[in-house]
């Protein structure tokens, strides 16, 4: 129990970490309510899950300086690049409510957006590593509570940051700001991705 403690503590500070998944929540909230926004969260969460599961199998394709994994890092910067420059585009042309761009088709691709945002992220895939590693010699019944723990308070937190961005009260506050905050966004995405360029490339 002790362990578990500390491996769900230490997911969570993670979780408080903003990084492009956050933005992507914080951006859809505000454009298009938490609803719509929930979308991206259970897709992010999907594609932390995928992270977990392969960690906690034993899959070790996605190690740091594997071919797979330098893929997948460069993948995930193009991916910054493009959600950046497409927050600094589209900045405020979405006008800000609750009920706006509810429809079906917007919260599936809302999903698929935040399923590639979770598997494009390279740092989900050391950090569950990591964590299994701490944890390989644990009795099965307690990885599967580890993974399930995990997949369960991505998805809460993403969801409680949903809805406190996505709420009415929130939103007409941000009425006049969202432009300002989609294109800080953008900017700190397009920053990110290019700076994961740099570094590959210097490698």
């Amino acid at each position: 129990m002790q362990a578990f403690i500390l491996i769900a503590l230490a997911h969570f500070l993670a979780l408080l970490s903003p990084g492009p998944d956050f933005f992507l929540i914080t951006r859809t909230a505000i454009s298009s309510g938490w609803r719509v926004a929930s979308g991206a969260c259970l897709g992010i969460a999907l594609g932390n899950g995928v992270f977990i599961v392969l960690a906690f199998t034993g899959v070790s394709i996605l190690h740091e300086g594997t071919a797979l994994f330098e893929l997948l890092q460069l993948a995930g910067a193009v991916y910054l690049i493009y959600l950046g420059i497409a927050f600094l585009r589209h900045a405020g042309s979405t006008s800000v409510s609750p009920t706006s761009g509810t429809s079906t088709a917007t919260w599936w691709r809302n999903l698929q957006m935040g399923l590639i945002s979770g598997l494009l992220n390279p740092k989900n895939a050391l950090f569950y590593a990591s964590l299994a590693s701490l944890v390989a010699d644990s009795a099965t019944v307690w990885q599967v509570s580890y993974g399930i723990w995990m997949f369960c308070a991505v998805l809460a937190w993403d969801l409680l940051v949903a809805v406190g961005v996505g709420h009415p009260r929130v939103l007409r506050r941000f009425s006049g700001a969202q432009p300002l905050v989609e294109r800080l966004s953008g900017l700190v995405l397009l920053l990110l991705g290019m700076g994961l360029l740099i570094k590959l490339a210097w490698r």
